[in-house]
């Protein structure tokens, strides 16, 4: 049968479950407003009944703190890990789509391209009332410089903005590293305490709010397996491997971890990136990480697309496997064949068939119309025999194809702009004669140090035949360098006049001029004058769709952090309703050991002599 004092034993069992009972719930208010925190409660469980031997078979011993879980639904916890990437990807984009906004702003307080296109104009037709005044003629120059300098200071934003995200895209990579080496760590601390039969709970909420990080940069899966005996397959050794794959890519393997990291671009994928641009490598291996890659979402991604992004606008072909070297490759079928929209580095890096190939310059072969038929590319360094066979008829691209518009896209479609404009203008200004009676020349140039802005525009790219791309203006000319040409700084050689003859006053060159803002087609199907109007449209559709994504799925991280927060998070009243429930169960016990104290002392002190 049971001891006489078999009561205070159960009792005292009760003291000990409800005091842990009530320290658990402490713990939980104290970390109410701790990050990340989940909510623990005690595992409650009657003791192994005792056999007496009696009629009644067996007693009760009492109750014992199986353990403290902590209140967590794993359910919850993938679908905001799926859903957060998606939350990072929009996230990112709203960021920097608003500050390539403001770089095309135009307003009162900040003059835009419109605004300074509408003055140049304006001050061109103001020289039809005096042609001869070279104050009149200083001032319309004056407002030319003005347009220049806008796209210089915005293609010079523009990189800097890249360079921004570059940067940032480092400190991405140190963040993934960081956690993946948290994660890894806490992994061994979790087991360690967990093969020893206690519950790290504080560190497992640490450990997927690491998670939680993780996931708003990147895809990540996660995954958690029991550890069990070799030997006894149902034996639970308390371990647990713990996997984090990074876009279907190990990240941490339990104890051991992977490294990415940043690899500086050999050469240009764009015609105006910045140099140094980063490309990803697991730093184990050197092999790539596919930035591109279809199934990868987060803001790491976002990144590359708003630094990259080219709206698959960059150069494709296929390459000519008769004509192929060691030392150059040729290219035709190219889905760009107007030197105006020509978008190639001066140096730069063919894709072709997974082969990465820098090149250090080209030369371009046009049809008598101008159009451009192929490009031939002198290469850094030869390719062996292997990869001609490789690369021979394939097809090739100029830099990674993005699709999205990033920050390449909107630096071509100034060049764009530029190209066709200056083309135009340059074109009506050489028919005239300038107030010495000499033949007007080039208006707009290029100024980046390679060519003399004394020069004239020697370039016809509806009748040349064939040329290099250092020779020609239309396809050095960016956003970046242009500029009006120095000759142009006595506001005498201004071809105002198709014949001076007809005297200094005469304005009939200015007339075709004239036309250019609001007349002539220059810029997809619009006159100069739509150009911002064109531009806007890009980045207003694409502004406003990624803040309609990033609503959407901020209400799903919402709907879905409150479903989480259901079940893990402290809730006061709840707290305190446990603490009355816990203390009116410990005061019971202990009332029943201060009955059972009375029982004994009957029975020891007053019973029998």
């Amino acid at each position: 049968m049971a001891s006489t004092f078999f009561g205070l034993h159960i009792a005292y069992s009760g003291l000990n479950a409800f005091n842990a009972s009530i320290n658990t719930t402490a713990n939980n208010v104290s970390n109410v407003e701790t990050e990340g925190y989940s909510r623990q409660t005690v595992e409650l469980q009657s003791s192994s009944a005792l056999r007496v031997y009696q009629k009644y078979g067996s007693v009760g011993t009492g109750v014992k703190a199986e353990k403290v879980t902590q209140m967590r639904d794993e359910y919850y916890d993938q679908k905001y890990w799926y859903t957060n990437p998606s939350l990072g990807f929009y996230d990112r984009k709203v960021y920097y789509m608003n500050q390539i906004e403001d770089y095309y702003t135009d307003n009162a307080a900040n003059p835009g391209f419109s605004t300074i296109l509408s003055k140049m104009f304006n001050s061109l037709d103001s020289i039809k009332d005096n042609a001869g005044d070279t104050s009149v003629r200083n001032e319309f120059i004056s407002d030319a410089e003005k347009l220049c300098n806008y796209f210089n200071h915005t293609a010079s934003s523009l990189q800097e903005l890249q360079s921004t995200i570059n940067d940032e895209i480092k400190t991405v990579v140190q963040q993934i590293n960081s956690v993946a080496q948290k994660i890894a760590l806490l992994n061994k601390q979790i087991n360690t305490i967990e093969q020893q039969n206690g519950q790290a709970n504080e560190l497992r909420d640490q450990r997927a709010l690491l998670v939680d990080e993780l996931s708003k940069i990147a895809t990540v899966d996660v995954e958690e397996n029991e550890v069990v005996n070799s030997n006894d397959p149902d034996m639970y050794t308390g371990a647990t491997t713990f996997t984090v794959k990074l876009n279907g890519q190990r990240l941490v393997d339990t104890y051991e971890y992977k490294q990415l990291a940043v690899k500086t671009r050999e050469a240009k994928h764009n015609q105006c990136d910045v140099d140094g641009l980063y490309d990803l490598v697991w730093e184990d291996s050197g092999n790539v990480f596919n930035v591109q890659s279809k199934t990868l979402n987060g803001s790491l991604k976002a990144l590359f697309e708003m630094r990259d992004g080219n709206d698959e606008q960059n150069i494709h072909g296929v390459v000519d496997g008769e004509s192929l070297t060691g030392q150059k490759i040729k290219v035709g079928g190219l889905n760009i064949t107007d030197i105006r929209e020509f978008n190639l580095p001066d140096n730069g890096m063919l894709m072709v068939n997974n082969y990465e190939i820098p090149y250090r310059s080209f030369e371009v072969e046009t049809d008598a119309n101008g159009t451009i038929v192929s490009v031939t590319f002198d290469l850094q360094r030869p390719i062996t025999s292997a990869t001609q066979e490789d690369i021979a008829n394939q097809k090739l691209s100029v830099g990674t194809t993005i699709n999205y518009k990033g920050i390449p896209y909107y630096q071509n479609q100034m060049n764009n702009f530029l190209r066709s404009f200056s083309t135009a203008f340059n074109e009506i200004h050489e028919q005239g004669q300038d107030l010495n009676g000499n033949q007007g020349g080039a208006f707009f140039v290029v100024d980046d140090g390679a060519m003399d802005r004394e020069g004239t525009y020697s370039y016809d790219y509806k009748t040349n035949g064939g040329f290099k791309n250092t020779d020609d203006t239309v396809l050095r000319m960016t956003a970046l360098n242009v500029d009006v040409a120095s000759a142009l700084d006595d506001p005498k050689k201004f071809a105002a006049t198709k014949n001076i003859n007809n005297g200094i006053d005469n304005y009939d060159n200015i007339l075709g001029l004239l036309d250019l803002e609001s007349k002539t087609i220059l810029y997809r199907g619009n006159a100069a004058d739509k150009f911002l109007q064109c531009i806007y449209a890009d980045i207003t559709v694409d502004a406003q769709e990624c803040e309609t994504f990033k609503s959407n799925y901020t209400s799903i991280m919402d709907a879905i952090q409150a479903q989480r927060d259901s079940v893990s998070s402290v809730d006061e009243d709840e707290e305190a309703m446990d603490l009355v429930k816990f203390q009116n169960a410990y005061n019971l016990a202990s009332k029943v050991i201060q009955t059972m104290t009375e029982m004994y002392d009957q029975l020891i002190l007053n019973t029998g002599v």
